[in-house]
């Protein structure tokens, strides 16, 4: 395994670090679906997501759980691979697939072994609720950002017309 892909692989196993202390927190710290306020716009909420992204299918009888996790290996081994595919010079690419594993990880180990997905932070602006998430949550959304980025920035001048 290449130096770089270790280096790459560390920073994964920190975000899983992460987001596991800051669930596990949130866990000891937190009543269930009591928000507590951080600031304006900013509560710390503890939920339990049972679905996907916004919740999606939550309401499903079980199933569901195997697969998204199915589908979040799927993601952790081919991002995994990739990876190590990478050239030694590449920052952007390598940081965005990094991101977005370590996610997956830290939210497949919650659904694996709690069978739901811990979330507690809860951003809102009035009377509007963005749907409650979590450390993983916002490292694969940067990450997503990043990837869909990462062809427009790193591509070289002219390609555009190609």
């Amino acid at each position: 395994m290449r130096c770089k892909t270790r280096h790459w692989l560390g920073v994964a196993i920190a975000i899983v670090a992460l987001d596991q202390l800051t669930k596990y927190l949130a866990v000891l710290w937190l009543d269930y679906g009591d928000p507590v306020a951080i600031v304006s716009g900013l509560n710390f909420t503890l939920v339990y997501n049972t679905g996907a992204a916004f919740s999606i299918l939550s309401e499903a009888s079980g199933w569901q759980r195997w697969l998204f996790a199915g589908v979040a290996l799927t993601v952790i081994v081919v991002i995994t691979l990739w990876l190590r595919q990478l050239g030694e010079q590449q920052q952007w690419l390598p940081l965005a697939l990094t991101l977005i594993l370590g996610g997956a990880v830290g939210n497949f180990w919650d659904r694996v072994a709690l069978g739901y997905v811990v979330d507690f932070i809860q951003i809102y602006y009035e009377n509007w609720y963005w749907p409650t998430f979590n450390v993983a949550d916002s490292a694969i959304s940067v990450g997503a950002v990043m990837l869909l980025l990462s062809g427009w920035i790193t591509r070289p001048r002219g390609a555009e017309t190609e």
